[in-house]
Protein backbone atom coordinates (compact mmCIF):
# COMPACT_ATOMS: atom_id res chain seq x y z
CA UNK A 1 0.00 0.00 0.00
CA UNK A 2 1.11 3.50 -0.81
CA UNK A 3 2.26 5.54 2.18
CA UNK A 4 0.69 8.99 3.41
CA UNK A 5 3.06 11.69 2.14
CA UNK A 6 2.96 15.54 3.22
CA UNK A 7 4.39 18.79 1.64
CA UNK A 8 4.10 21.82 3.34
CA UNK A 9 0.49 22.53 2.57
CA UNK A 10 -0.66 19.30 1.12
CA UNK A 11 -1.35 15.80 2.22
CA UNK A 12 -1.07 13.22 -0.16
CA UNK A 13 -3.79 10.01 0.91
CA UNK A 14 -3.79 6.61 -0.86
CA UNK A 15 -6.46 6.34 -3.56
CA UNK A 16 -9.14 4.61 -2.32
CA UNK A 17 -12.50 3.51 -3.60
CA UNK A 18 -14.36 5.71 -1.64
CA UNK A 19 -12.48 8.62 -3.25
CA UNK A 20 -14.22 7.96 -6.55
CA UNK A 21 -17.27 10.44 -5.84
CA UNK A 22 -15.59 13.75 -5.46
CA UNK A 23 -13.31 12.43 -8.02
CA UNK A 24 -15.92 12.16 -10.54
CA UNK A 25 -17.28 15.96 -9.60
CA UNK A 26 -13.70 17.47 -9.78
CA UNK A 27 -12.37 15.78 -13.19
CA UNK A 28 -15.07 15.60 -15.39
CA UNK A 29 -14.05 19.34 -16.79
CA UNK A 30 -12.77 20.39 -20.60
CA UNK A 31 -10.29 22.42 -18.80
CA UNK A 32 -8.86 19.85 -16.70
CA UNK A 33 -9.17 16.94 -19.41
CA UNK A 34 -7.91 18.52 -22.88
CA UNK A 35 -4.72 17.88 -22.56
CA UNK A 36 -4.42 14.31 -20.96
CA UNK A 37 -3.91 11.23 -22.67
CA UNK A 38 -6.33 9.79 -25.14
CA UNK A 39 -7.22 6.75 -23.27
CA UNK A 40 -9.10 9.40 -21.09
CA UNK A 41 -12.93 9.68 -22.21
CA UNK A 42 -14.92 12.31 -23.51
CA UNK A 43 -17.21 13.35 -22.76
CA UNK A 44 -16.20 11.59 -19.20
CA UNK A 45 -18.65 9.29 -18.19
CA UNK A 46 -21.15 8.90 -15.34
CA UNK A 47 -19.29 6.61 -13.06
CA UNK A 48 -16.09 6.96 -14.91
CA UNK A 49 -13.90 7.97 -11.85
CA UNK A 50 -15.07 4.49 -10.32
CA UNK A 51 -14.64 2.29 -13.16
CA UNK A 52 -10.48 4.17 -13.53
CA UNK A 53 -9.94 3.27 -9.69
CA UNK A 54 -11.89 -0.07 -9.37
CA UNK A 55 -10.40 -1.88 -12.46
CA UNK A 56 -7.45 0.14 -13.70
CA UNK A 57 -5.60 1.82 -10.11
CA UNK A 58 -6.25 -0.22 -7.57
CA UNK A 59 -5.24 -3.14 -10.06
CA UNK A 60 -2.15 -1.85 -10.59
CA UNK A 61 -1.26 -0.90 -7.27
CA UNK A 62 -2.05 -4.06 -5.85
CA UNK A 63 0.44 -5.64 -8.89
CA UNK A 64 3.22 -3.28 -7.62
CA UNK A 65 3.16 -1.32 -11.01
CA UNK A 66 1.47 2.33 -10.44
CA UNK A 67 1.23 4.10 -6.72
CA UNK A 68 -1.64 6.83 -6.76
CA UNK A 69 -2.51 9.67 -4.58
CA UNK A 70 -4.97 12.32 -3.84
CA UNK A 71 -4.68 15.72 -3.11
CA UNK A 72 -6.09 17.44 -0.32
CA UNK A 73 -5.23 20.83 1.59
CA UNK A 74 -3.56 20.60 5.16
CA UNK A 75 -6.16 22.81 6.80
CA UNK A 76 -9.02 20.68 4.68
CA UNK A 77 -8.03 17.27 4.85
CA UNK A 78 -11.34 15.47 3.46
CA UNK A 79 -11.72 17.80 0.55
CA UNK A 80 -9.78 16.11 -2.83
CA UNK A 81 -8.15 18.31 -4.99
CA UNK A 82 -6.60 16.40 -7.10
CA UNK A 83 -4.54 13.50 -8.41
CA UNK A 84 -1.03 12.45 -8.63
CA UNK A 85 0.75 8.94 -9.25
CA UNK A 86 3.67 7.39 -10.13
CA UNK A 87 3.54 4.66 -13.60
CA UNK A 88 6.00 2.16 -14.51
CA UNK A 89 6.03 2.17 -18.33
CA UNK A 90 6.64 4.88 -20.84
CA UNK A 91 5.22 7.80 -18.44
CA UNK A 92 6.37 7.81 -15.17
CA UNK A 93 4.50 10.32 -13.99
CA UNK A 94 0.69 12.10 -14.34
CA UNK A 95 -1.28 14.64 -12.40
CA UNK A 96 -4.15 16.73 -12.53
CA UNK A 97 -5.67 19.48 -10.02
CA UNK A 98 -9.13 21.14 -9.77
CA UNK A 99 -9.12 24.52 -11.39
CA UNK A 100 -9.88 26.48 -8.11
CA UNK A 101 -6.23 25.24 -6.80
CA UNK A 102 -4.22 25.26 -9.64
CA UNK A 103 -1.82 28.57 -10.29
CA UNK A 104 -0.69 28.28 -6.60
CA UNK A 105 2.29 26.30 -6.25
CA UNK A 106 0.24 23.21 -4.84
CA UNK A 107 1.24 21.03 -7.55
CA UNK A 108 4.90 21.70 -7.73
CA UNK A 109 4.76 20.67 -3.92
CA UNK A 110 3.05 17.14 -4.85
CA UNK A 111 5.42 16.68 -7.91
CA UNK A 112 8.35 17.01 -5.49
CA UNK A 113 6.91 14.56 -2.98
CA UNK A 114 6.36 12.00 -5.35
CA UNK A 115 9.42 12.35 -7.26
CA UNK A 116 11.79 11.50 -4.23
CA UNK A 117 9.38 8.48 -3.41
CA UNK A 118 10.01 7.48 -6.81
CA UNK A 119 14.14 7.94 -6.54
CA UNK A 120 14.51 7.33 -3.03
CA UNK A 121 12.13 4.24 -1.64
CA UNK A 122 10.75 2.95 -5.16
CA UNK A 123 14.82 3.25 -6.71
CA UNK A 124 14.35 3.69 -10.26
CA UNK A 125 17.06 5.47 -12.11
CA UNK A 126 15.03 7.57 -14.34
CA UNK A 127 11.56 9.18 -14.81
CA UNK A 128 10.40 10.09 -18.02
CA UNK A 129 7.16 12.54 -18.36
CA UNK A 130 5.83 12.62 -22.06
CA UNK A 131 3.58 15.96 -22.06
CA UNK A 132 1.52 18.24 -24.87
CA UNK A 133 3.56 20.96 -25.61
CA UNK A 134 0.91 23.56 -24.81
CA UNK A 135 0.37 22.37 -21.16
CA UNK A 136 2.20 25.35 -20.25
CA UNK A 137 1.69 24.96 -16.35
CA UNK A 138 2.80 21.22 -16.61
CA UNK A 139 5.93 21.79 -18.80
CA UNK A 140 6.93 24.70 -16.15
CA UNK A 141 6.89 22.33 -13.16
CA UNK A 142 8.91 19.79 -15.13
CA UNK A 143 11.53 23.10 -15.90
CA UNK A 144 11.39 24.22 -12.04
CA UNK A 145 12.16 20.34 -11.12
CA UNK A 146 15.47 20.12 -12.86
CA UNK A 147 13.80 18.29 -16.40
CA UNK A 148 15.03 18.31 -19.85
CA UNK A 149 13.20 17.62 -23.13
CA UNK A 150 14.61 14.59 -24.29
CA UNK A 151 12.42 13.90 -27.50
CA UNK A 152 9.75 15.76 -29.28
CA UNK A 153 6.86 13.75 -31.13
CA UNK A 154 3.43 13.69 -31.53
CA UNK A 155 0.78 11.92 -29.62
CA UNK A 156 -2.88 11.13 -28.79
CA UNK A 157 -4.70 13.52 -26.25
CA UNK A 158 -8.46 14.27 -25.20
CA UNK A 159 -8.65 17.56 -27.64
CA UNK A 160 -6.49 15.58 -30.60
CA UNK A 161 -3.28 14.82 -31.67
CA UNK A 162 -0.29 17.55 -30.42
CA UNK A 163 3.07 18.29 -29.91
CA UNK A 164 4.81 15.86 -26.81
CA UNK A 165 7.66 16.96 -25.44
CA UNK A 166 9.11 13.84 -23.25
CA UNK A 167 10.83 15.25 -20.27
CA UNK A 168 13.71 13.30 -18.12
CA UNK A 169 15.49 13.71 -15.16
CA UNK A 170 17.77 10.59 -13.62
CA UNK A 171 18.05 10.25 -10.24
CA UNK A 172 21.27 11.64 -9.69
CA UNK A 173 20.14 15.10 -11.50
CA UNK A 174 17.18 14.92 -9.47
CA UNK A 175 19.20 15.02 -6.23
CA UNK A 176 21.78 17.47 -7.52
CA UNK A 177 18.59 19.97 -7.57
CA UNK A 178 17.37 18.95 -4.37
CA UNK A 179 20.61 19.96 -3.06
CA UNK A 180 20.49 23.36 -4.93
Amino acid sequence: MNPTLETERLILRPLELGDAERIQELFGQWEIVRLLNARVPWPFPEGGALENIRDTALPGIERGEQWDWTLRLKTETETIIGRIGLYLGENNRGFWMGLPWQGQGLMTEAVIAVTDYWFEVLGFPVMRVPKAVENVGSRRISEKTGMRVVEVKESEYVSGRLQTEVWEITAEEWWAWRRT
